[in-house]
């Protein structure tokens, strides 16, 4: 008999509708202008950057989000990964404490990512899951990714949710025992 585990659907994600496939999204991060390109090419005013001996933080506000209202970023270039803390709208429940992507990282002074579709979200001390493996794998079916990129993506992910998972699903923790200590403003 095969168990049925109820898998949790993020608050943020319930009212979006079905990706089509699409090639990988870039991000950039302009430090000295202190501005950072969404994938859709808005730019959006930077409140803070501190560039790290792990990556780059980033900290901004979210305008024109119904459920966001700010965002803390991790950019992790070694294990090819976004950490990322939200703050709701009042009285949203985003569903998640953190929101991790698989990337891959390049720094500046004008960083980038590029997202490799896999998502690990983590309600500290609860649980996490994974999101957006069809699209990683329709992505290299349609030719978008390489199997290099795919692979790549996938052990990414595992090695987070791995890492993750032993501390507890504390990300915080889970930082703390790669020498990273957590940048968030955002408790």
């Amino acid at each position: 008999m095969a168990a049925n585990f109820p898998v949790p659907v993020p608050i943020a994600r319930r009212d979006d509708a079905h990706h089509e496939v699409h090639p990988p999204k870039v991000e950039v991060f302009d430090v000295a202008a202190m501005t950072n390109t969404d994938p859709k090419g808005y730019v959006r005013k930077v409140d803070r950057y501190r560039e790290t001996e792990h990556g780059l933080y980033m900290a901004r506000p979210v305008k024109g989000h119904q459920r966001i209202a700010y965002f803390e970023s991790l950019l992790l270039p070694e294990p090819g990964l976004r950490v990322s803390k939200w703050r709701g709208r009042p009285g949203v429940d985003l569903g998640h404490d953190f929101y991790v992507d698989v990337v891959d990282v390049t720094g500046g002074p004008v960083w980038r990512t590029v997202d490799l579709y896999l998502d690990v979200l983590v309600r500290t001390g609860r649980d996490l899951w994974v999101e957006d493996s069809d699209e990683l794998l329709a992505a290299f079916r349609a030719g978008l990714i390489d199997l290099a990129t795919t692979q790549r993506a996938m052990e990414r992910a595992h090695h987070a949710v791995d890492g993750i998972a032993r501390a507890a699903y504390d990300v915080d923790r889970w930082l703390a025992g790669l020498g990273i200590p957590a940048p968030w403003r955002i408790r």
